[in-house]
C-alpha cells in the first residue's frame, strides 16, 4: 500500500472509531445478522418452511440482543438459562392459543414478571425479555400444540446459532472493547483539536458554526470518556491500572476542554465564560467575531496541527516526533512562551498542558517509551507523571420498597397499559392485537417518567409511519422471492441495531420496514395490514402513556427534581473533598466521586429530553432546561478540574496545599446546599449568598502567588467560575438570593 493509501486508511479508521466508540454498534449489528444468517442457513436443509424460517430468525435475534452482561462467562450462563425460559414461554402460548381469555390473562402476568425481573440486574432483564419476545413470536407465526415440537426445535437451533455468533464469529472481550474505546477517545480528541483550530481561524460568518463544532466535539469526547470509565473494571488486569487509565483519560479531557476555552478567550475582547462551551446556541463573546493574524498566531496554528498529530499517532517514534513533543511541552515553562498578548500566551500554556496529557495517556496505555531525545522540559513532565503514577498505584441498593420501588411500579404500569392495549387491539383486529401490546411494552423500556414515555411513544409512531411507506416499497420490490426478502430483512436488522443508540425513530423505521417484507414471506401482506400496524402502534403508545399518567405516576418534574438533587449532592461531594485536600486535608477518592458526578449529570440530561424535545409546546421551559443543564455541565467541569488538581498534591513538585482555600470555598458549598434543599422541596429558609470574588476572600497580602506554576491561582479561577455558575442556578430554579454581605 502506498503512503497516500496508508494515510487515507488511517483517516478512515479514525472516522469509524470516532463515530462508533468501541465499535459497539457495529459489533451488535454484525453479531445479530450472523446469528440470523446461521439459522437461515441451517434450517432449509432440515426441511423448514417459511414459517419456521421466520420463527428461527426472530428467535436468533432475541437470543442475541437480549444479553447485556459484559463478561463472556455471565453471557453464556444467561444464554443457557434463556433457552428453557423461551421453550416454556412458547409452549404455554401454544397451549393457550385456543383459550383466548386464559391466554390474555397469562400474557399480562408474563409482562408483569418480565418487567419486574429488571430489579435483578442484567440477567433478570434478559430472561424477562426472552420470555416476552418468544411468547410474541408464537402469536406472530401462529404456533399451536400440533406444530409446537417443530418450533421448539427451531428455537433450540436459533439459540445455538446465537451462541456461535457471539463467542466464535463476532467475539468481543472486555479488554478488546476497552482498547477500541481508547482508540475512539484519541480519534475524538484529534477531531476536537481540528474543531478548535477551525474556531481560531473562523471569520464573522462562520464563527458560530465553528463554536458549535467545538461544543459537539467536547460533548463527544466526554461521552467517550464516560464509556471508558464504565468498562475499566472489566477491561483492565487490576484496580491500579484501571485508576491510572481513569486518571489519564480525565486529565486529557480536562486539558482539551480548557484549551477550547482559552482559544475562545484569545479571540474575544474579554475572558470567555465556560458556560459558552456548554449552552447550545450561546453567542460568541463580545469581540470574538474577527480572526486575526500575526507571528505568534501563525506559530499557534502550527502547534495545534502538531498537537493533532501527537494525538492521532501516539506511538510514532523518531527524532521529528520527539522534537515536536519537546517544543509543545516547553510551553509549560514561562521562558519558552512566544511574545504575544496574555490571552494568546494562555493558549500556548494550554497547548503545553494538552501535550503533557497526551504524554501521560500514551505512557498509561502503551507503556514506557524511548526517552533518548527528551528535552529537560519533557524529562520534567515524565518525572511528574511517574510520581503521580506511584501515588495512584498506591452495591447500590434500592432505598424504596413496595409499589414505590421503580421496578415494581413499572411492572404494574406495563401490566395495566398492556391490558388496555389488549382490549383496544381486539377491537381493531382479533388476529393482530398483539402489536398494540408490543408497543406498550417497548415504550416502557429504559424510561422512568411519563414525559419520557410520551416522547418514546411519539418517536416509535413516527418511525412506524415512515417504515410503513418503506415496507410498501420493499414488499413490492422483493415480491415472493424468499431469499431476496431475507437478505433485505438482514440489512434492515443490521441497520436497526446500528442506529438504535443514535435514534429510536430510525430503529422503529427499520423494524417496520423489515416487518413489511416478513408479511410478504408469510403471504399475509396487504396495505391494510400495514395501516393496521400504524393504528395498533398508536393505540399501544397511547395506552402506555395513559397507564404511566394514571397508575402510580412519576411526573417529569418529580423525576428531574430527584435527579437534579442527586447531581447537586454529587457536586457537593466532589467540591468538598477537592477543596479539603487542596487545603491540606487527607487524600480522598476524588476520581470515583467525579465519575459519580458525571454519571448523575448524564442521567439528568437523559431525563430532561421530554422538556427539551423540539415538539414540546413550552418553549420557555425548554430553554430553561437547556440553561440549567449547561450550567451544571459548567459546574462539573470546574469540579473535575479541582479534583484533578487536588490529586496532584502528593506528587507534584511545584504546587502545595493552601489552608486559606477551605474558607474561600464555604460560600459555594452553602449555595449548593441551599439550591438542593429548594429543589427537594425541603422546609428550609436558606438563601443563596452573594459577595466579593473568591480571590478577595483570602487575607490581604497573602495572595501573591505566580499566575501559573502554583496551585492557588488556578484553583481560585476554578472556584470563582464554580461560584458564578452555582449562583447562576438560583434564578431559573427560583431560589431566593440574599444581598451582598
Amino acid at each position: 500500500m502506498t503512503a497516500a493509501g496508508s494515510r487515507a486508511a488511517a483517516r478512515w479508521r479514525d472516522r469509524v472509531a470516532a463515530s462508533d466508540p468501541g465499535l459497539l454498534r457495529l459489533a451488535a449489528g454484525l453479531r445479530t445478522v450472523a446469528a440470523i444468517s446461521l439459522t437461515l442457513a441451517v434450517l432449509p436443509p432440515l426441511g423448514a418452511d417459511v414459517q419456521h424460517l421466520v420463527a428461527g430468525a426472530i428467535a436468533a435475534m432475541v437470543a442475541t440482543f437480549a444479553i447485556r452482561e459484559k463478561q463472556r462467562g455471565p453471557q453464556a450462563v444467561t444464554l443457557a438459562l434463556g433457552l428453557p425460559v423461551a421453550l416454556v414461554s412458547v409452549s404455554l402460548a401454544a397451549g393457550l392459543s385456543s383459550r383466548r381469555v386464559a391466554g390474555d390473562v397469562f400474557f399480562v402476568v408474563l409482562i408483569f414478571c418480565a418487567v419486574y425481573g429488571r430489579r435483578f440486574g442484567d440477567r433478570g432483564t434478559a430472561l424477562g425479555l426472552m420470555g416476552f419476545q418468544t411468547y410474541f413470536l408464537s402469536l406472530f407465526v401462529g404456533v399451536t400444540t400440533g406444530t409446537l415440537a417443530g418450533f421448539c426445535g427451531v428455537i433450540v437451533l436459533a439459540f445455538a446459532c446465537s451462541a456461535l455468533a457471539r463467542f466464535v464469529l463476532v467475539p468481543q472481550t472486555p479488554a478488546g472493547i476497552l482498547e477500541r474505546l481508547r482508540q475512539a477517545f484519541r480519534a475524538r480528541f484529534a477531531q476536537l483539536i481540528d474543531a478548535q483550530s477551525e474556531l481560531l481561524d473562523a471569520g464573522p460568518d462562520g464563527v458560530d458554526r465553528a463554536l458549535e463544532h467545538v461544543r459537539e466535539g467536547t460533548a463527544r469526547l466526554h461521552e467517550t470518556a464516560m464509556m471508558i470509565q464504565g468498562r475499566l473494571e472489566e477491561g483492565t488486569p487490576d484496580e491500579a491500572v484501571a485508576r491510572l487509565v481513569q486518571r489519564r483519560i480525565a486529565d486529557a479531557e480536562i486539558a482539551a476542554e480548557r484549551l477550547g476555552l482559552l482559544l475562545l478567550t484569545a479571540r474575544s475582547a474579554e475572558r470567555a465564560d465556560t458556560l459558552t462551551l456548554h449552552l447550545p446556541g450561546a453567542p460568541v463573546p463580545e469581540g470574538g467575531h474577527l480572526p486575526f493574524r500575526d507571528e505568534a498566531l501563525d506559530t499557534l496554528r502550527r502547534d495545534l496541527r502538531a498537537l493533532h498529530l501527537l494525538v492521532r499517532h501516539p506511538v510514532a517514534e523518531g527524532t521529528g516526533t520527539a522534537r515536536v513533543r519537546n517544543r509543545l511541552l516547553g510551553y509549560r515553562e514561562e521562558e519558552n512562551l512566544p511574545r504575544a498578548s496574555p490571552a494568546v500566551q494562555d493558549v500556548f500554556r494550554g497547548v503545553g498542558e494538552a501535550a503533557r496529557a497526551v504524554l501521560g495517556l500514551r505512557i498509561a496505555l502503551d507503556g514506557p517509551q524511548d526517552e533518548s531525545d527528551d528535552s529537560p522540559e519533557t524529562v520534567r513532565s515524565r518525572e511528574e507523571l511517574d510520581a503521580e503514577d506511584a501515588v495512584i498505584g498506591a452495591d447500590h441498593e434500592e432505598s424504596e420498597t413496595g409499589l414505590r420501588r421503580p421496578t415494581t411500579r413499572a411492572a404494574v404500569q406495563v401490566a395495566v397499559g398492556s391490558s388496555l392495549a389488549m382490549v383496544g387491539g381486539e377491537f381493531l383486529s382479533s388476529s393482530r392485537w398483539y402489536w398494540a401490546v408490543l408497543t406498550c411494552w417497548i415504550v416502557f423500556l429504559n424510561t422512568a417518567s411519563t414525559g419520557e414515555i410520551l416522547v418514546k411513544g411519539y418517536r416509535r409512531l413516527l418511525g412506524t409511519v415512515l417504515g410503513v411507506v418503506a415496507g410498501i416499497v420493499l414488499a413490492g420490490a422483493v415480491g415472493h422471492h424468499t431469499w431476496t426478502a431475507f437478505a433485505v430483512v438482514l440489512l434492515c436488522v443490521f441497520a436497526m441495531f446500528y442506529t438504535a443508540p443514535l435514534s429510536y425513530t430510525l430503529m422503529s423505521f427499520f423494524v417496520t420496514a423489515a416487518l413489511g417484507v416478513l408479511y410478504t414471506l408469510l403471504h399475509t401482506y396487504s396495505l391494510s395490514v400495514l395501516v393496521l400496524r400504524v393504528e395498533e402502534t398508536a393505540l399501544g403508545a397511547a395506552c402506555g402513556v395513559v397507564a404511566a399518567a394514571l397508575v402510580l405516576p412519576v411526573h417529569t418534574d418529580r423525576r428531574t427534581n430527584e435527579l437534579l438533587t442527586t447531581v447537586l449532592d454529587r457536586l457537593t461531594d466532589v467540591t468538598t473533598a477537592a477543596v479539603d485536600q487542596l487545603s491540606g486535608g487527607p487524600p480522598a477518592d476524588l476520581l470515583d466521586r467525579a465519575r459519580d458526578l458525571d454519571q448523575a449529570l448524564a442521567d439528568l440530561r437523559a431525563a430532561t429530553q421530554p422538556l427539551t424535545h423540539p415538539v414540546t409546546p413550552l418553549r420557555t421551559r425548554r430553554e430553561t432546561a437547556h440553561y440549567v443543564v449547561a450550567l451544571l455541565e459548567t459546574c462539573a467541569y470546574h469540579a473535575r478540574s479541582l479534583a484533578a488538581t487536588a490529586e496532584l498534591l502528593p506528587s507534584h513538585p511545584s504546587i502545595a496545599a493552601d489552608p486559606r482555600l477551605r474558607g474561600a470555598g464555604q460560600r459555594i458549598l452553602h449555595n449548593i446546599g441551599a439550591i438542593a434543599a429548594r429543589v427537594a422541596a425541603e422546609p428550609a429558609t436558606a438563601e443563596v449568598l452573594t459577595g466579593p470574588s473568591i480571590a478577595s476572600l483570602l487575607k490581604p497580602g497573602e495572595y501573591g502567588t505566580p499566575r501559573y506554576g502554583r496551585v492557588t491561582d488556578r484553583v481560585l479561577r476554578h472556584l470563582q467560575r464554580l461560584d458564578e455558575a452555582v449562583l447562576g442556578l438560583a434564578r431559573p430554579l427560583r431560589v431566593p438570593v440574599a444581598g451582598p454581605r
